[in-house]
C-alpha cells in the first residue's frame, strides 16, 4: 500500500441539451462542470479509517480491527459487486448507523464503506499458490483492511443535478485504487497534477458506478462518466461516448434554489406525450436535433471558435428552452433567469430536469467583466447562487500535495 498523501478532485456535470427527451430514446449531451470535488486521504497506523465530509456535517470513524472480524462475505470475490438492496443493508449493519440518521449522511457513508471495503479487500498480492491480484486474500497472504484518513469536501451544491454523488463516488474510487496500488499513481516529479491512463479511468469509472449505485440504486451512469472522463459526453438509450476535443466555453450556473421533484416532472412530459402525441413527440424529434446539432458545432469549435460558431449556441440554447417550457418543465424562476440575462445580452437555459432547480447561461469570448459582474449581481439580488465557471472540464485528477495550484490550496485552506 502507498503511504504518500493522495490530493485528488473530479468534476461535477450540467446537461448542456437533450433533457427528458432522452428518456425517449433521444441524444443528450452532458459536459463537465468546472466546479470540483476534492478528496485528501492520508494513511495512518492509528488502527481507524476515519472519513469526513464537511459539507455535509459528517465525522465517522470505525475501528479497522472490527472491521476487519466482520463477516463481509456478503461483497463476494470477483469484480465490483453489484450493490443490492440486500447488500445495501448489510452495510448499514457494518456501518453502525443510527436509525435516526439523516438519508443524505446515511448513503454517502454507505458508498464509502462500500467502496472502502470491496476495493481494500482486493489489493494486488502474489499468494502461496501463485495467482496474481487475488481478489480476497486469505491465509498466508492476507492484507489487513488499511488505517486511512479521508477527508471530502465539494464546491457543488448538494442535491442541485449536479453531479456532486458522482463525483464523490468517482474521487474515493480513484483514491482508493491507487492507495491500494491497484493501480498507479500518475504523478511523476514535478508534476503538479496529472491523470491517470485510459486503462485506468475505465476501473475508477467501474468503481464508481457502483458507488453511484449505492446511492441512487439505478442511475444511468452519465454523470460518473463525465466526472471521470471530463469533457463532453453524448448519451443515448444507454450508449455513452466522449466528444473529442470539445471546447472549454465559460459559463454562469445559477442555482434557483427553488426545489424540484425530478421523478414528477418526467412523469409530467410522459402524461403530456401521452395525451397530445403530435405536437409533444416533434417538440422530442426538434430537441433531439438540437442537441445532434450543438455536438457538431462543437466539434467544429475544436482550439480556434469562431464568434459565429456562438451566435448558433445561442440560438441553439433559446430555442431549446423554449421547448422544455412546451414540455412543462419550466418555472417562474427559470423565466426570471432567462430575463435578467436576456437584459444583459446573455442568453440561458434550464439544465437537470427543471421545475426550478439551475440554469446555465453562455458567456461569449470578448465579454467585458463589468458586464458579467452586474450579471451575477442582477441574478444574486433575485435571491439566487451564481457562479462564473466553465463546461468541458477536465475529468478526475490527482494533484501534487508538494506543489498545489491555488485552487486546491484555497480548498483546503477552507477546511
Amino acid at each position: 500500500m502507498l503511504s504518500e498523501v493522495l490530493l485528488v478532485s473530479a468534476p461535477g456535470k450540467v446537461i448542456l441539451h437533450g433533457e427528458h427527451a432522452v428518456v425517449h430514446g433521444k441524444v443528450a449531451l452532458a459536459v463537465a462542470l468546472n466546479l470540483r470535488t476534492f478528496l485528501r486521504l492520508q494513511p495512518h497506523s492509528n488502527g481507524k479509517v476515519d472519513l469526513s465530509l464537511p459539507n455535509i456535517g459528517i465525522k465517522w470513524a470505525w475501528d479497522v480491527a472490527r472491521l476487519q472480524l466482520l463477516d463481509t462475505s456478503f461483497l463476494e470475490q470477483g469484480d465490483a459487486t453489484t450493490p443490492t438492496p440486500e447488500l445495501v443493508e448489510k452495510l448499514k449493519e457494518v456501518a453502525g448507523l443510527p436509525d435516526d440518521c439523516a438519508v443524505t449522511e446515511s448513503l454517502a457513508v454507505l458508498a464509502f464503506l462500500y467502496l472502502y471495503l470491496s476495493i481494500c479487500r482486493k489489493q494486488r498480492c502474489v499468494c502461496s499458490l501463485g495467482r496474481e491480484r487475488v481478489t480476497f486474500c486469505t491465509l498466508v497472504c492476507f492484507r489487513a483492511l488499511p488505517s486511512l484518513d479521508i477527508v471530502v469536501w465539494s464546491e457543488l451544491p448538494h442535491g442541485a443535478g449536479l453531479g456532486s454523488s458522482a463525483a464523490y463516488s468517482v474521487c474515493l474510487a480513484a483514491a482508493l485504487l491507487t492507495v491500494c496500488e491497484e493501480i498507479p499513481n500518475p504523478l511523476k516529479d514535478g508534476d503538479r497534477v496529472n491523470r491517470w491512463t485510459k486503462e485506468d479511468l475505465e476501473l475508477i469509472n467501474k468503481w464508481a458506478f457502483q458507488g453511484e449505485r449505492v446511492i441512487h440504486g439505478n442511475p444511468s451512469g452519465v454523470d460518473n462518466a463525465v466526472s471521470t472522463w471530463g469533457g463532453a459526453l453524448r448519451y443515448q438509450q444507454g450508449k455513452i461516448s466522449s466528444l473529442k476535443r470539445p471546447p472549454a466555453l465559460q459559463i454562469l450556473l445559477t442555482n434557483t434554489k427553488v426545489p424540484r421533484n425530478t421523478r414528477t416532472l418526467v412523469a409530467g412530459v410522459r402524461n403530456r406525450l401521452l395525451k397530445f402525441p403530435e405536437i409533444v413527440a416533434p417538440l422530442l424529434t426538434s430537441i433531439d436535433a438540437i442537441s445532434l446539432e450543438c455536438e457538431r458545432v462543437l466539434g467544429e469549435m475544436g482550439e480556434a471558435p469562431a464568434p459565429e460558431q456562438y451566435l448558433v449556441l445561442e440560438e441553439l440554447i433559446d430555442m431549446n428552452q423554449h421547448h422544455l417550457n412546451a414540455l412543462g418543465v419550466g418555472h417562474a424562476s427559470l423565466d426570471q433567469l432567462c430575463q435578467v440575462t436576456r437584459a444583459h445580452g446573455l442568453h440561458s437555459k434550464l439544465t437537470g430536469a427543471g421545475g426550478g432547480g439551475c440554469g446555465i447561461t453562455l458567456l461569449k469570448p470578448g465579454l467585458e467583466q463589468p458586464e458579467v459582474e452586474a450579471t451575477k449581481q442582477a441574478l444574486t439580488s433575485c435571491g439566487f447562487d451564481c457562479w462564473e465557471t466553465s463546461i468541458g472540464a477536465p475529468g478526475v485528477s490527482i494533484h501534487s500535495a508538494t506543489s498545489l495550484d491555488s485552487r486546491v490550496q484555497q480548498a483546503l485552506d477552507g477546511l
